[in-house]
């Protein structure tokens, strides 16, 4: 079964009314959906419909994350925050945080919020993008479970640890560079297990020293069993730099769990000191610049603009169409999916299965139906 697109007035709806089924509050899983369906909008299908069973509602029938969300402020000042999200919805916990973090930026020049005790927070670069609107520079990271070994390592220690930066520009997209600081993600492995696509070298390291190759679905096991682990941006060992992106996936770590006394590492897992399936317990850090509070937004916009122009203009590799600035790709794959998001055949029988079990099949009509 090809992939066919769900319009997205029908899939948002969709989406909101499944949330709230499993005892998400409606304006939370408003708030899920959004972050949700973003990342398909933007093309990063690892991280949209493809994980709305598996990943969210999945752990909340099975306990180990909560519907409702305990949003705690447990130490606040004017510039800064420390925030529990007691197992609940990764993405509220996500949007209230760097809500608050913008407000004191807007008011103190800077804000930075970190949160513990929380679950998935989506896409990163959703958080990012809440900052650009509001005229400020934004940065977020997120831990999670254990799977990227350090340079000169074999064992999944840090999670992929995304370090995500957005910063407003005078263009129809602002700059928003989003990605792991792993060479790819867990939520890669899972979508290319999906549509039968191998394993790209070079990307996943065995225990025995070798780089894993074959088969995606196989290989996730293996990072699962821990006889696996991904590679940190840069690769094996030092020759491309792969200390890079280690010192960055571990900067993320401590800052997702230091300053908020969170867990790290291999508690990260899943589970508990008994052994027993539990939240995730992630950590979050939020980080807002208001740009008025420096020589103002529209200054800002224009000098970024500026610098975005002259990079993209710059000599290109011969045979090379175009240079990209981050967020202009994604921009571009938005305007194509004005219709609506393609859905791959193994997420389709995913639908099927909760529009039946939800009895909404006369209310929900899918393009495959």
């Amino acid at each position: 079964m090809p992939n066919r697109v769900i319009d997205w007035k029908t899939i948002t709806d969709f989406v909101t009314e499944i949330f709230i089924k499993y005892g998400v509050p409606e304006q939370d899983a408003k708030i899920c959906t959004d972050v949700l369906l973003e990342s398909d909008r933007r093309g990063i299908e690892s991280h949209g419909c493809n994980r709305f069973k598996p990943i969210y509602l999945d752990r909340i029938k099975s306990g180990v994350q909560k519907p409702v969300t305990e949003y705690e402020i447990i130490k606040e000042t004017p510039t800064t925050a420390v925030v529990d999200g007691h197992d609940g919805m990764g993405q509220v916990v996500g949007y209230r945080s760097m809500e608050l973090a913008i407000k004191k930026a807007k008011e103190y020049g800077m804000g930075m919020v970190v949160a513990r005790n929380s679950c998935h927070y989506g896409i990163a670069g959703y958080y990012t993008s809440m900052a650009t609107r509001a005229g400020c520079i934004g940065m977020t990271g997120t831990n999670a479970r254990p799977s990227v070994a350090p340079t000169f390592g074999v064992e999944g220690i840090f999670g992929t640890n995304p370090f995500t930066l957005g910063v407003p520009t005078d263009e129809p997209f602002d700059f928003n560079f989003d990605c792991a600081t792993s060479i790819t993600q867990n939520g890669k492995f899972e979508y290319y297990a999906r549509i039968g696509e191998d394993v790209h070298p070079g990307t996943i390291i065995g225990d025995d020293g070798e780089l894993v190759t074959g088969d995606a679905g196989v290989a996730l096991r293996r990072i699962r069993q821990g006889t696996a682990a991904l590679l940190p941006v840069g690769g094996v060992g030092e020759a491309l730099g792969g200390y890079k992106g280690y010192g960055f996936n571990m900067f993320v770590e401590l800052l997702c769990a230091v300053l908020s006394d969170g867990y790290f590492c291999k508690q990260l897992n899943g589970v508990d000191e008994n052994g027993e399936k539990c939240s995730p317990r992630l950590g979050h850090f939020f980080i807002a610049i208001d740009t008025d509070h420096f020589l103002g937004e529209e200054v800002c916009r224009k000098k970024a603009g500026d610098i975005a122009r002259l990079a993209r203009n710059s000599k290109k590799v011969p045979g090379a169409e175009r240079i990209y600035t981050a967020g202009e790709k994604e921009y571009e794959i938005r305007l194509a999916r004005k219709d609506g998001v393609p859905i791959n055949e193994s997420v389709q029988g995913e639908l099927n299965l909760l529009r039946e079990e939800a009895g909404l099949k006369d209310k929900y009509a899918f393009p495959w139906d």
